[in-house]
C-alpha cells in the first residue's frame, strides 16, 4: 500500500500564501495534526518503509510518523515550484494567471513549474515504488500538488484533476496495488486531534 500524507500545516498555510519551494516549519496546528496522522498510521509494521519530500514542513512530519525510524528523502516528492508567485497571497495573484494555469497544464509562471511537469515526476516516483508497495506499506509525505498527482496517476486520469480536488492539510491518501496497477482505496482522510 502506498500512504500519501500532506504535511501538517504552516503559519505561511494559515495566512493563505502561495507556498511551493519555501520552507516554514510547521505550526503548532501543524505539529498536532502531524502527530495525528502519525497516530493515525500507528503501530507501524518494522518493514515499512517512510520516504519524505526534502522540504522541512514534510520532514517534520515524516519525523513524527517514524519516530525513531529512517526516513528517506526523495526530491521528486517536493512541491510545485510557484516561480514569481512564491509565497505571495493567493489574491494577489492577477485572475488572468489563474485562468491561464488551469486552462493550460503546460502553463509555468516565470521561474516556475507547470502542473504537467509537477506529473510527470510524481507519476514516475509512484511507479518506481509500485513494486513496492504491493509487498509492503510505503509511506511517503509530500505536498498539496504531489498528493493530487499521486491520485491523477493511480485512476489513470490527467493532471487536471489538480484543479478539482481539496488536500487537507494533515490527511491521508491510500493507493493499493493489484495485478500491476494502483487502485485508490481512500482520499483525503482527516485523523481525528487530540487537543
Amino acid at each position: 500500500m502506498l500512504i500519501v500524507v500532506r504535511h501538517g500545516r504552516t503559519a505561511a498555510n494559515a495566512s493563505g500564501l502561495l507556498l511551493g519551494r519555501a520552507d516554514p516549519p510547521l505550526d503548532a496546528t501543524g505539529r498536532v495534526q502531524a502527530s495525528a496522522v502519525a497516530a493515525a498510521l500507528a503501530p507501524l509494521p518494522r518493514a515499512t518503509r517512510i520516504i519524505s519530500s526534502p522540504l522541512r514542513r514534510a520532514r517534520e512530519t515524516a519525523s513524527l510518523i517514524a519516530r525513531q525510524g529512517l526516513v528517506e528523502v526523495d526530491e521528486r516528492w517536493i512541491e510545485i515550484d510557484y516561480g514569481v508567485y512564491e509565497s505571495s497571497p493567493l489574491v494577489d495573484v492577477p485572475e488572468e494567471t489563474w485562468s491561464r494555469w488551469r486552462s493550460d497544464l503546460t502553463f509555468a509562471p516565470d521561474g516556475g513549474e507547470s502542473i504537467r511537469a509537477l506529473g510527470i515526476r510524481v507519476t514516475a516516483a509512484c511507479a518506481d515504488l509500485l513494486p513496492d508497495m504491493e509487498e509492503r506499506d510505503v509511506i511517503v509525505v509530500t505536498h498539496v500538488s504531489p498528493v493530487k498527482a499521486a491520485v491523477a496517476w493511480a485512476l489513470g486520469v490527467g493532471d487536471e484533476i489538480a484543479w478539482r480536488s481539496f488536500v487537507t492539510p494533515g490527511s491521508i491518501t491510500r493507493i493499493g496495488a493489484r495485478n500491476g496497477s494502483p487502485v485508490l482505496r481512500s482520499f483525503n482522510e482527516v485523523p481525528l486531534q487530540s487537543p
